[in-house]
């Protein structure tokens, strides 16, 4: 466990409520002041000031004077604060995406937290064949008798449980599946599906390469962020399942057929056909 763990394990529960509101508000609304979160929580600016210290130190906001900002786009978040940014979004477009896989497909699912999220929404689907690189993933999905579940061989990253490298592109390539559920750090406005780690890229576009419908999987904070290794285009998806997306590039989607999926919050929980 990091210190950054440790010090919030020990932080009181209203104090706790505070502060992930406060990285809420900060995702949601682009930055905030102190004076404003005080009289919103009913509380000094200097407990609203302390917050942000311990929240910049666990990188889970960005401080600035007179206040916070989104964390920058130029680093990769810890691995626990990116599972609880936009988690509600997460599980509903993890619901939308288990609804377009059928029992008995074979799938590949690869590294991030939306994938792992789909994961969970999958555990009531029977005879499924899961091809993965994430540990996470795999000891999920293992425990369930319904799943046959295959993980990939390489190089394990220690932040998050992904298995990269070649060993891992080579192993994903002796498959050809029905579906292959990514996700990606980052997308930009021309559409380019963004990462930081090469050796992550590599592994994702093999998945790509090799299955019969690729779904991304991706809330809305990857438009807001930036990341240098360049996975692939939208355009090379065969669906986008998200919770909210730009007009620039609905039109993409459009134009490059691609399937859009913008979940609402009353789809999760719901299982059909799709």
């Amino acid at each position: 466990m990091s210190i950054g763990d440790d010090s919030e394990a020990a932080l009181p529960k209203d104090v706790m409520l505070r502060q992930d509101a406060i990285v809420e508000m900060t995702r949601s609304n682009g930055r905030v002041a102190v004076e404003e979160l005080a009289a919103h929580f009913e509380v000094t600016p200097q407990t609203i000031r302390k917050d942000l210290n311990d929240l910049a130190a666990r990188r889970r906001i960005q401080r600035v004077h007179g206040g916070a900002v989104r964390p920058s786009g130029t680093a990769n978040l810890e691995y626990d604060n990116r599972k609880r940014l936009a988690s509600p979004e997460k599980a509903t477009i993890a619901a939308a995406v288990a609804r377009l896989i059928p029992d008995g497909a074979s799938l590949f699912i690869n590294i991030g937290t939306t994938t792992e999220a789909v994961s969970e929404a999958l555990l009531d689907h029977s005879a499924l064949m899961v091809i993965t690189n994430n540990i996470n993933v795999a000891n999920r999905m293992r425990v369930h008798p319904q799943m046959e579940v295959v993980i990939a061989g390489g190089v394990v990253r220690g932040s998050d449980g992904g298995i990269v490298g070649e060993a891992a592109v080579d192993f994903i390539r002796q498959f050809k599946v029905d579906f292959a559920v990514i996700g990606t750090s980052a997308i930009d406005l021309d559409g380019a599906l963004l990462d930081f780690d090469f050796r992550e890229v590599k592994v994702a576009q093999a998945i790509i390469q090799n299955a019969r419908h690729v779904i991304l999987a991706a809330d809305s904070t990857k438009f807001d962020r930036r990341a240098p290794v360049r996975i692939g285009h939208i355009s090379q998806v065969h669906t986008f399942a998200t919770d909210r997306c730009p007009p620039n590039l609905k039109a993409i989607c459009e134009n490059a057929d691609v399937r859009l999926i913008e979940a609402q919050p009353e789809e999760r929980g719901r299982r059909g056909s799709a």
